[in-house]
């Protein structure tokens, strides 16, 4: 009997998250939908990619020797997807039952929207911002604020990130820890623009898909558990530099050449502090 065409392709980039990477394509199991797995592996030394190869045969693996970033190996298995409408879910990450027809189901309904994105909740159970407004220094403040006090766990920030997340709306971005988006839209900007090697070019894709006409959607309707970070965590300096570089390619893309030399005199001044403060 053959198999159905799948509904949706999910990207899956993994760089040594071989345990969260497993349960991430674990839970895509209970999906109702025929889906095509994409997995991308950036040269992870965990031994991830011959886990999903052992565990999860069916799933399309690609091997890369080297990282090559997220938005390039997402691009690389954009070229590969089959579904009209393309997941891409991080590797910590973890549908919950229901959430990728819940996604399509929106996209199937709405032609005008182009992305969708689900209410991310951390594995404690709380809500994290995973939408928001386009990059400005003041907005930026504001976000980073509150994201800060969830994380500290402030109980009227937690309680102002639910509100966020309580009801369906139109943010300028959702983040790519899980996006759904239509293929025909994604390949006709181009994809992520891979010169983000790490950080923000989820808001620099949805920036794009906006201009090209589409829209951006946030629904509560669907829902993933997302344990943020884990590709990184082990080489935080790594990190760090990956969000600056981005964080500039950014402005320089979106805000002008002004808040561009704002912002890098202040990551200037900032990282001259930190110097000062522990010595690296």
């Amino acid at each position: 009997m053959t198999a159905p065409p799948p509904r949706v392709s999910v990207v899956v980039v993994s760089f040594n998250t071989r345990e969260y990477l497993l349960r991430c394509l674990a839970s895509l199991q209970a999906a109702v939908l025929p889906l095509q797995v994409l997995v991308v592996d950036n040269a992870s030394s965990d031994g991830s990619a011959d886990a999903v190869a052992d565990r999860f045969p069916r799933a399309r693996l690609l091997r890369n020797a080297e990282n090559a970033g997220f938005g390039r190996a997402c691009n690389q298995a954009l070229a590969l997807a089959e579904g009209p409408y393309v997941l891409f879910l991080n590797s910590d990450a973890e549908v919950r039952a229901g959430a990728i027809e819940a996604m399509a189901a929106l996209l199937d309904r709405r032609a005008d929207v182009v992305a969708v994105g689900p209410r991310v909740r951390d594995g404690d159970g709380q809500v994290e911002v995973s939408f928001g407004g386009p990059l400005t220094p003041y907005r930026e403040w504001r976000q980073r604020r509150l994201v800060q006090r969830v994380q500290q766990r402030q109980l009227d920030a937690m309680r102002e990130a639910e509100g966020r997340a309580a009801t369906e709306h139109e943010p300028a971005w959702v983040s790519a820890s899980c996006l759904m988006a239509r293929r025909d839209a994604l390949r006709a900007i181009g994809g992520f623009d891979e010169g983000f090697f790490l950080y923000e070019e989820d808001v620099d894709l949805c920036q794009r898909l906006r201009k090209a006409g589409g829209r951006t959607l946030f629904t509560p309707a669907a829902e993933v558990v997302h344990h943020r970070g884990r590709s990184m965590e082990s080489v935080p300096a790594r990190a760090r530099l990956e969000y600056h570089r981005s964080h500039l390619r950014y402005y320089r893309k979106h805000n002008g050449r002004l808040a561009t030399l704002a912002l890098r005199g202040w990551l200037l001044a900032r990282g001259m502090v930190r110097l000062a403060i522990t010595g690296r």
